[in-house]
């Protein structure tokens, strides 16, 4: 907690999220998909301070554009302060000051990262005290990424990615994120990959009802090895992310021609993740994007989930 001008404020730091595989169901009857995912947390934050007032309010601070950012109870992190209000019984309201670093509309959960803090923070706030085990449910009331924003390091999510088991990971894995200024709507990303599997139903085996995460993947992140992460990395996602978004392709190309062991597109994308066999493999690398002309951040990964940290 800190003291600004006599008024107490809290806040929370939550991480960014690579999938390093994300196998996709078949589209159910309400629309929706079951998926089998791994979640990575990733050292790329965001900040959320809140502070006491008598109704909801949020604003933005950082360098990323979020002029299209709603600032109304639209917003997620809005939703989740006002769903923990009610649940609780808390009375009053919460402005949050969010400083943004994880790209909107970019596959890597920016605004579930948000309202994990903000429950956290929220939580801290007021002195409502609801308990892990009860902001964790919250959080997947609030989407299918918030309850993974949360907990941070490596799991394994199923159904709608909110059922979340913990998964073994070792050592520390070297990532590169390409940062694109065009968004992709998750939406849109899913309806794309229908009408792929539509065209192609000749091609590729029909999906699985209740897809599941492949064997490799979990002994590659045990063994801490990313040499058996690359050859394990895969998104069903990536395909119609790069029918909507075609220069990611010639992203991927670059990346694995200087150096990088694999690349994928990050959830929906269109953030592009590079991974790195060491330290200097990865720094190399984002020389080499940057000489590019990308806008490149290296982070690394697993890391905590939400937590309350100082000034």
């Amino acid at each position: 907690m800190i003291n600004r001008g006599g008024t107490r404020t809290v806040r929370v730091r939550a991480p960014g999220k690579i999938n390093v595989f994300l196998k996709v169901g078949a589209v159910m009857d309400d629309g929706y998909h079951d998926v089998a995912t791994a979640y990575q947390a990733v050292s790329l934050y965001e900040d959320v301070h809140a502070s006491p007032a008598s109704d909801f309010s949020v604003e933005f601070a950082g360098h990323i554009d979020t002029s299209g950012l709603e600032t109304d109870g639209s917003n997620l992190a809005i939703k989740a302060a006002r769903l923990l209000a009610r649940r609780t019984g808390y009375r009053e309201g919460v402005h949050l000051l969010i400083e943004k670093n994880v790209p909107i509309a970019g596959g890597m959960g920016g605004g579930s990262a948000d309202a994990a803090a903000t429950l956290l923070a929220c939580d801290t706030l007021w002195g409502t005290d609801v308990g892990r085990e009860e902001l964790l449910t919250l959080a997947s009331e609030l989407g299918a990424d918030v309850p993974f924003a949360f907990l941070g390091g490596t799991a394994i999510g199923t159904g709608r990615g909110d059922q979340l088991s913990p998964a073994l990971a070792k050592g520390q894995f070297h990532w590169l994120l390409v940062l694109s200024e065009q968004g992709l709507s998750t939406p849109a990303v899913y309806r794309e990959l229908d009408l792929h599997r539509e065209r192609h139903a000749q091609d590729i085996f029909p999906a699985r009802g209740q897809p599941v995460v492949d064997t490799d993947v979990l002994q590659a992140l045990r063994a801490g090895d990313p040499h058996m992460l690359a050859e394990s990395l895969h998104n069903d996602l990536q395909a119609p992310s790069l029918h909507l978004h075609p220069g990611l392709a010639r992203v991927l190309e670059v990346g694995e021609a200087n150096g990088a062991l694999a690349g994928l597109v990050s959830g929906s994308g269109p953030t592009v993740a590079f991974l790195a066999a060491d330290i200097d493999s990865a720094l190399e690398l984002q020389i080499a994007l940057s000489a590019a002309r990308y806008h490149v951040v290296r982070v690394t990964g697993p890391v905590a989930g939400a937590r309350v940290i100082g000034e």
